[in-house]
């Protein structure tokens, strides 16, 4: 059933290319429902999931002569993701809602990046699932230098070219495997038990890897994160943080470290290494920055390095933690995005801290107020919230594999918390204009605050939904680490109880 997932949003992407131009209500519908029913379908798929095991969902011969098939398979670690993806879909769409120009295309291309996005997370054979993550770059590309802000140019092809970059590592890495293990399958569970050279690996590993983290913003190869966060429109900003990141230390996961065991035990203090140093570096960046967007895209940087660090330390507790934190700064993310791109920068028409202090948007604005207030409590990790128990386990595993790394990993929670209190105050809770402001500059800020209107129904429902989901994993995470737990102890993972991880 999870299938449908995949051909549902391809059928909505059909559907939008047939309506007549200029119809944007009709194209908004269309997103939504198709939107909502594959979440839908993910859910059902997700309450129906048998812990532990690997589901096919369907199979069949693709490319016979190369033994490639169309393989799609679950198990608890990409039924999260799914579930993340259709929930990041729908509340794009919500904050979407006020989408004008070209509304059928902004969509269309929405949906086939969702598309793609479903499809690597079900895809058991690599090829295939190679297939899916190109499916899932090209519509970026369109969504940010169409519909995006900022040198979006700059921005849509920055992000495009480290794209393809990483894909081109990735590839070749992938094609390499095939020949290496006699060049008769690309299946993710055959390959996964074929013994590959140790000196091969050596190489292959890090190869792969690096092509994935690329798109998961690992530090030195992060910069085109910042840079296309701030170009995109409000909803690709929230699935490049919410879903796109995750496909990179997806691949990781599933693909390089799975792969080639011998040549993550080799890499694995690397990896902590450069994780660590991106948790810090984006923090310390954020605390700096003058523009508001710009703070959210450095504070994804931060909190993907939590990710590549949960992945570093080989154990269960560590890999369980990576993989719900995949998830919650997914939702988290998405909303930080959506109330500075949509709710803030698109009614004040500025994100620069310097004007947004004197707006007093905390009158002006009191809902974007609150849903900041509480989407930046759960970005510093307070409990109650998905962020905490998720950096929490990543910790835990780091100090059980790397004690100094986790140590320093505490410092960049101590200055993401300043970072967050710092954008905050500056964009809700600055002084007001005083009596010596020019009648003028009032009269700019009153009609910046009426410009756009009150927050709208579809917003208000979007960020209630992240909100009420970052609680719920917050309050219960066993919800999701009954299911991503049990599958760390699959055939999958056997390097897990090699290492000794536990």
């Amino acid at each position: 059933m999870l299938a449908w997932t995949v051909y549902i949003t391809f059928l909505g992407v059909l559907v939008l290319m047939l309506l007549p131009n200029g119809n944007a209500a009709a194209a908004r519908k269309v997103a939504l429902t198709t939107a909502l029913t594959g979440l839908l379908v993910a859910l059902v798929g997700f309450f129906n999931f048998e812990k532990g095991e690997i589901l096919t969902v369907t199979k069949a011969k693709w490319i016979p002569a190369l033994g490639l098939e169309y393989h799609l398979a679950v198990d608890g670690i990409s039924l999260t993701l799914v579930m993340l993806t259709g929930l990041a879909a729908v509340g794009g769409i919500l904050f979407s809602w006020n989408i004008e120009h070209r509304a059928k295309e902004f969509f269309a291309f929405y949906l086939a990046l969702i598309g793609g996005v479903y499809g690597v997370f079900l895809s058991f054979d690599l090829f295939l699932l190679f297939v899916f993550y190109e499916i899932a770059i090209v519509p970026k590309y369109f969504l940010i230098a169409i519909w995006g802000s900022t040198r979006k140019e700059y921005g849509a092809m920055k992000l495009a070219l480290y794209s393809f970059i990483g894909s081109a590592m990735v590839l070749i890495g992938l094609i390499a495997a095939y020949v290496v293990s006699g060049g008769h399958t690309m299946n993710l569970l055959e390959l996964a038990q074929y013994p590959f050279p140790h000196s091969f690996q050596m190489w292959a590993f890090p190869l792969v890897f690096v092509g994935f983290a690329i798109l998961a913003g690992m530090w030195p190869f992060h910069t085109w994160a910042p840079t296309g966060h701030v170009a995109a429109p409000t909803a690709a900003s929230m699935l490049l943080a919410g879903v796109v990141m995750k496909l990179g230390a997806y691949g990781c996961l599933r693909v390089a470290m799975t792969l080639f065991p011998e040549g993550l035990e080799h890499w694995k203090m690397w990896i902590a290494g450069l994780a660590v140093i991106g948790i810090v570096y984006g923090a310390l960046v954020a605390l700096v920055q003058k523009d508001f967007k710009f703070v959210v895209g450095y504070s994804s940087v931060s909190h993907m390095g939590f990710v590549m660090l949960g992945l570093a330390t080989l154990n269960t507790i560590g890999l369980s933690g990576a993989v719900l934190q995949m998830f919650s700064h997914g939702i988290i993310a998405g909303l930080l995005f959506a109330v500075v791109g949509r709710m803030v920068y698109e009614r004040t028409h500025t994100r620069e801290f310097a004007t947004l202090e004197g707006m007093n948007l905390v009158k002006a604005m009191p809902f974007a107020a609150v849903t900041f207030v509480i989407a930046g409590a759960a970005s510093m990790g307070l409990p109650g919230f998905s962020g905490f128990i998720a950096e929490l386990q990543v910790i835990i595993g780091a100090w059980q594999a790397f004690p100094t790394l986790a140590v320093i990993t505490g410092v960049g929670i101590v200055i993401g918390v300043a970072y967050t209190l710092r954008a905050m105050q500056k964009s809700f809770f600055g002084e007001s204009l005083t009596a010596n402001n020019s009648h003028s500059d009032e009269e700019h800020l009153h009609e910046e605050q009426e410009d756009g209107g009150s927050i709208s129904v579809p917003e208000r429902i979007g960020a209630v939904l992240l909100i009420g989901v970052s609680l719920l994993v917050g309050l219960y995470p066993r919800i999701l680490l009954d299911v991503i737990t049990p599958s760390l102890n699959s055939p999958l993972f056997d390097w897990v109880k090699k290492g000794g991880g536990q």
